[in-house]
């Protein structure tokens, strides 16, 4: 069997007992690695395929745990009939949290894994150990849902050494029931860097942007239209060219006003923040303050 392709890559599944929420983050000098590692299925599990990555892993593993086995079993039944199974390296989460992760004899050193309760890191042709020992350590600890604890293991891992041979590309996928944009598919976050310098980084600030524009609004982040915080509304939407303004100035939160600032979300894809009331979201004025 040739080993020209062998996906060299460092990863983390996790299931967030809290949320349902299940998910893969995964980063390489790999091209596109987002388009072959994860796998997902809200209410069934996570898994992550790489080193000489059979794909198969990810539609049949996720099969095999909808029909009721665990983590482990599931590992096993993917690995007893694979020719390859000493390049694979696999970590899967089930529905009840529980983890499993295998390395290969001849996957590429550094190679290894370590799990947790809900969650599997595993990486190849890593710096060292400490590359899983700081992504589990970081997952633990990081603060916000999963997505964002994902992410942070990802960062932990690269500032630990990560892939040897460099950076490419990374990724972040995480499923929910009933997640997505407009709620009919259970794609929650689906962020992807193919290639990039900084791929870990730049998949950061792509998730900052996903809460932008995708994220609930915070109660406590709400902002009545009057007063101070409608004066700078209305500057920012004279300055973007949404508002004219005329001489006696506005006043009120009044039709025209409400007009331009539907307009401008409509432009900017604040779907999920626009209000028909007399408030705003106070990141859609951070957003603007930065314009």
């Amino acid at each position: 069997m040739s080993k020209d392709r062998l996906v060299h890559t460092f990863s983390i599944v996790a299931r967030d007992p809290k949320t349902g929420e299940y998910g893969v983050a995964v980063a390489s000098k790999f091209l596109a690695v987002g388009s072959i590692v994860p796998w997902a299925k809200a209410g069934v599990g996570a898994i992550a395929t790489q080193s000489w990555a059979n794909t198969g892993f990810g539609p049949g593993g996720l099969a095999l745990l909808e029909e009721g086995l665990s983590a482990e079993e599931t590992l096993k039944k993917l690995l007893e009939n694979d020719e390859g199974f000493r390049l694979r390296q696999v970590g899967i989460v089930d529905k009840n949290g529980g983890a499993a992760a295998y390395t290969g004899v001849e996957c590429h050193e550094w190679a290894g894994h370590i799990t947790g309760e809900g969650y599997a890191c595993q990486g190849n042709l890593l710096a060292g150990p400490e590359v899983v020992d700081a992504m589990s350590i970081a997952f633990q600890y990081a603060k916000g849902d999963l997505a964002n604890r994902l992410v942070s293991a990802l960062v932990a891992g690269e500032e630990a050494g990560g892939d040897k041979r460099g950076r490419q590309g990374a990724a972040v996928y995480v499923v929910k029931e009933k997640g997505s944009y407009d709620g009919n598919i259970d794609r929650y976050v689906d962020l992807r860097v193919d290639d990039h310098e900084h791929p870990v980084a730049e998949l950061k600030r792509l998730l900052t942007l996903h809460r932008l524009y995708l994220g609930e609004t915070d109660p406590n982040k709400l902002r009545h239209l009057s007063g101070e915080t409608l004066s700078e509304l209305v500057q920012h939407l004279h300055r973007f060219g949404y508002l004219p303004l005329p001489v006696d100035g506005y006043t009120t939160y009044d039709a025209d006003v409400k007009k331009a600032l539907n307009d401008y979300c409509a432009v900017e894809n604040f779907d999920t923040r626009w209000r028909e009331d007399d408030q705003i979201d106070e990141e859609i004025l951070e957003f603007m303050r930065t314009k």
